[in-house]
């Protein structure tokens, strides 16, 4: 499906990029989606071929790995993914996130270690910062990396990490300094590919929805991490780099929010046209026609929005309080759209044969990840 209405920073290139996408999330993945689901996280092979194809790490330099474009070309990325009704693949978290990290506080040496790995699918990325008795206070972490010689010691857990069953690469938000609260907080790289000791995977979350995505408890025991793996110049540099980087992060999540909206709308728009009750097309009916405007003028002015904030991001100039509004208000946004559109559906909407009623219960995730709506509506009254 084409974004409705083309963004003004919407090129031809986006265009090709957009069909590549729509072609290998609905041709190789798609076909596979009861096996996945049932297995509870997506297939390796699929980064792998997305990594063939061009499609991971689209923002990343050339010389990297990567395609050498810009957050654009991550959103075309994540639209077509929402699309095309494909949720299994952690890509928001893999190339719109950990590499993001890498390119913009990796040293030349971390980048070529790990970013033509993670643009090829032969490395999966995460990135770990919730712990279980944490949520959304990364102040209060109780991670520790102590100093050992040329090493850290990484000790404490952490809890629903999209991506963490399959990742090789974990970016680990710890506390260098455990006597500070964010001034102590540093991120360090963890190669856990093959469970090294010390590391162990907890398992695999069972969630009302997003099935077939990867989310899992890790646990740090004494894991061996080179000094060298640190990200920046210095201890103490992780909190800045995490509330830097968020609002990348919650940009990302209101992509998925309003592709969602827009997908939501399209297919309800469809099943109205074609089943009928008493009598006449449920289009015919006036309740419909004001709910579907409703939703498709809520819809409309998301993604004026999220284009706002699109190209504000490529600016440099997107802050954390514009972030955050985007974050709260396209994820409420989506969850109340897909809402009315499953009730327009009567008894269908609620069997997971529609796509809507699985959208439905993918969404709810929307509005706590990336700090939750109630985070999001803090930061922007702080700044009022």
């Amino acid at each position: 499906m084409p974004t409705p209405h083309p963004s003004p920073w919407s090129k031809p290139e986006h265009d090709d990029l957009a069909d590549l996408a729509r072609a290998f999330f609905t041709r190789e993945v798609l076909p596979h989606t009861d096996r996945l689901v049932a297995q509870g996280h997506p297939d390796r092979e699929h980064y792998r071929r997305a990594g063939e194809l061009g499609l991971l790490g689209p923002s990343v330099p050339e010389q990297y790995g990567g395609g050498g474009g810009d957050f654009t070309h991550e959103a075309v990325l994540l639209q077509e993914q929402t699309y095309a009704g494909e949720s299994s693949l952690g890509l928001a978290v893999h190339s719109g996130i950990v590499t993001g990290y890498l390119v913009a506080y990796g040293s030349e040496e971390q980048k070529r270690r790990w970013l033509p790995g993670l643009c090829s699918g032969e490395l999966v990325g995460a990135i770990a910062m919730t712990e279980p008795d944490g949520g959304s206070d990364l102040q209060a972490m109780r991670t520790r990396a102590v100093r050992d010689g040329d090493d850290y010691l990484v000790t404490g857990a952490k809890t629903f990490i999209s991506n963490g069953g399959l990742a090789d690469l974990v970016i680990v938000a710890a506390k260098t300094a455990p006597e500070q609260r964010a001034a102590g907080i540093s991120l360090l790289v963890c190669e856990v590919g093959g469970d090294p000791e010390g590391f162990r995977r907890g398992r695999l979350l069972t969630k009302i929805g997003l099935h077939a995505n990867d989310t899992a408890e890790l646990f740090f025991d004494g894991l061996r991490v080179p000094a060298a793996n640190l990200l920046g110049d210095a201890e103490g540099l992780g909190f800045v780099q995490l509330m830097q980087q968020l609002p990348q992060e919650r940009l990302v999540i209101g992509v998925g929010a309003v592709a969602a909206m827009e997908r939501a709308v399209e297919l309800t728009v469809a099943y109205a046209k074609e089943r009928t009750a008493f009598g006449k097309p449920l289009l015919g009916h006036q309740n419909t026609r004001m709910v579907l405007a409703e939703c498709a003028t809520r819809t409309r002015a998301s993604r004026v929005f999220l284009d706002d904030c699109i190209v504000r991001h490529g600016r440099g100039e997107l802050d954390v309080p514009t972030a955050a509004m985007a974050k709260y208000w396209l994820t409420d946004g989506q969850c109340e759209v897909v809402d009315r559109c499953l009730q327009l559906f009567g008894g269908y909407g609620y069997t997971t044969e529609y796509p809507i009623a699985r959208m439905y219960a993918d969404a709810r995730a929307q509005k706590i990840y990336g700090g939750t709506n109630e985070i999001m509506k803090e930061l922007i009254a702080r700044a009022l």
